[in-house]
C-alpha cells in the first residue's frame, strides 16, 4: 500500500501566498482610511508657462490638485479658493491674505481669470485660502513663474 503525501507542494503553498496577499492588498485599513480624510492638495499655475512671453490682458489657468474649489465663507475641509499675487513676496501665512493689486481674491471658487498686465516682466503666484481668506495650514502655494508681457 502507496503513502499518500498530505502535505501541499511548493507550487500550491506560493499560490496560497499569493491569493491571501492579494486578498489583504485589496482591503483598506483603519489607518490608510484615516489618512486619506484630510487632502493633501497641490495649487500650480497651469497657464501661461513659466518664462512665456505674453500679451495683455493675461488669461492665467488656476490648477488645483485633491482639493475642491468652494466660494468664500466656505469651511469644509479639502476646500478653498484661490488667490493670484502679482509681483510680491507671500503674505503672512497666518493671517488673511491682504486684497489691493497685488494680492487678486477669488472667492467665487473661480479657476482662472483675465489680468491686465503692463508691459514687462511680471511673476504671479497662486495662494489657496479658506472661507476667511487665510492660507491652509499645508501651504498650498504654486510656485513662483515669471511672464513677459509685449
Amino acid at each position: 500500500m502507496m503513502q499518500q503525501n498530505h502535505s501541499p507542494t511548493l507550487s500550491a503553498l506560493a499560490i496560497s501566498l499569493l491569493l491571501v496577499g492579494c486578498s489583504n492588498s485589496s482591503a483598506p485599513t483603519e489607518e490608510a482610511a484615516t489618512a486619506n480624510e484630510t487632502p493633501t492638495g497641490r495649487v500650480f499655475i497651469a497657464s501661461p508657462a513659466d518664462g512665456t512671453t505674453v500679451s495683455s490682458p493675461v488669461t492665467v489657468v488656476f490648477g488645483l490638485d485633491n482639493f475642491l474649489l468652494a466660494p468664500a465663507g466656505t469651511f469644509e475641509p479639502g476646500t478653498g479658493h484661490h488667490h493670484l499675487l502679482i509681483d510680491v513676496e507671500l503674505p503672512p501665512l497666518n493671517q488673511p491674505i491682504p486684497s489691493d493689486a497685488n494680492h487678486l481674491h477669488f472667492g467665487k471658487a473661480q479657476s482662472e481669470a483675465s489680468i491686465a498686465l503692463e508691459p514687462g516682466s511680471h511673476t504671479l503666484q497662486l495662494l489657496l485660502g479658506d472661507g476667511a481668506h487665510v492660507p491652509h495650514n499645508d501651504g498650498l502655494i504654486s510656485d513662483v513663474i515669471t511672464v513677459t508681457v509685449e
